[in-house]
């Protein structure tokens, strides 16, 4: 099983696509844990996220491995779509911040919050303030998931945050966000109510804002 599990990462990592399909077929059909399969994935982006942020790796690739984490989360879905039916717990918005186009961490997020029972609206990539503000009022969710890789999205964060404080807003939800450069100091400088390490961290984030108040 662990070689199983470095293999797949390993082939994420150096993008051979049609592997990691394979893996991840043979994994789900052999009776494997999807979820474990899901953070085997997280760690293949990490790794990738580290090399574009050195320079190793550029746009291509992290487009490819978003496809091929897109591939792997939709067959793990469908996957637990046949065997449970998931009682939806909560409301949470989420999408990377204006001026970021990346969606790695955002899917495997979107991803995560759906498996563990929330109804999530993704917006997407490099999205403005006003959409934000405008789904809180629409989709009326508890939780709000600003997502971010570059250290651009710092300002952005901090400007869709004062939109939805000027919306009116800003009491209906609480604001996590995520991302590679994201910490304590950044959440902190947006005036969000918590930093997500990771997917895990944004689900449990969840849980305890929607079930406990």
């Amino acid at each position: 099983m662990s070689e199983r599990d470095h293999s797949i990462t390993d082939a994420m990592v150096n993008m051979r696509e049609e592997e990691v399909v394979e893996e991840a077929r043979q994994i789900l059909d052999g009776g494997g844990d999807p979820l474990k399969l899901m953070e085997q994935c997280r760690e293949a982006m990490g790794i990738v996220g580290k090399r574009f942020e050195e320079g190793q790796y550029f746009l291509p690739e992290l487009i490819l491995a978003g496809e091929m984490l897109r591939t792997v989360s939709t067959m793990v879905q469908e996957k637990l779509g046949k065997e449970s039916h998931v009682q939806r717990s909560g409301k949470v918005v989420v999408g990377t911040v204006e001026g970021d186009i990346h969606d790695i961490g955002k899917d495997i997020v979107v991803f995560m919050l759906d498996a563990g029972g929330f109804d999530v609206l993704d917006l997407g990539i490099d999205v403005p303030p006003e959409k934000f503000v405008a789904a809180i009022r629409d989709f009326k969710p508890q939780v709000v998931g600003l997502s971010g890789f570059l250290t651009l999205a710092f300002d952005s964060m901090k400007v869709t945050v004062d939109a939805i404080k000027e919306a009116g807003l800003r009491d209906q939800v609480k604001i996590m966000i995520g991302g590679g450069q994201m910490d304590e100091h950044v959440r902190e400088y947006c005036g969000a109510d918590a930093c997500g390490a990771d997917a895990v961290a944004a689900v449990t984030l969840s849980k305890s804002w929607i079930g406990g108040g």
